[in-house]
């Protein structure tokens, strides 16, 4: 689909077969309480992403889940926003893990909107998934372009930008 044509499909119903909404697991119920339309907002950035050849599935968890899964696949025991996860078969679309308590403290601690940057942390995974990475100074840069203008297409603002003033 040609970014024009994404773009407007972006705004349709979710029953548009152009644009599948990505499946997101609540496993959290305060997401819903921190983030009203959290699945919609998450399945929006997730389809407003580049991402690899299939849907990638968004779990919004707590921090102990998130703890977990990063203390036995990255070896780092504590909780982390998100954690990516390759898809298990060619065509599948990977997993996007949130931890709701890092989520809400980064938030706040940067004056964003909660939906904000969930969306962002959406579509960071969603790049992960299709190969991007931030360890190199030229990788950093290109991946936080690539998001700003995503997200800007979304009506959210750069993250990457200093902000002045406290959350809205």
């Amino acid at each position: 689909m040609e970014p024009h044509s994404r773009r407007r499909a972006l705004g349709r119903a979710w029953n548009d077969d152009r644009v599948a909404p990505a499946p997101v697991l609540v496993q959290e119920p305060g997401w819903r309480r921190l983030v009203p339309a959290a699945e919609r907002i998450a399945a929006r950035a997730a389809a407003a992403a580049p991402g690899s050849a299939g849907t990638p599935t968004i779990v919004l968890a707590d921090d102990r889940a998130v703890r977990r899964l990063n203390r036995r696949d990255r070896g780092r025991d504590k909780p982390t926003n998100v954690l990516t996860y390759p898809p298990a078969l060619p065509g599948l679309g990977g997993e996007i893990v949130l931890a709701l308590g890092v989520v809400r403290r980064e938030a706040r601690a940067a004056g964003r909107r909660p939906a904000h940057h969930l969306a962002h942390l959406v579509v960071h995974g969603v790049l992960h998934l299709a190969g991007h990475d931030h360890h190199g100074a030229g990788e950093a840069r290109a991946m936080e372009q690539a998001e700003a203008r995503i997200l800007r297409r979304l009506g959210i603002p750069n993250p990457w930008k200093p902000r002045l003033g406290s959350a809205v």
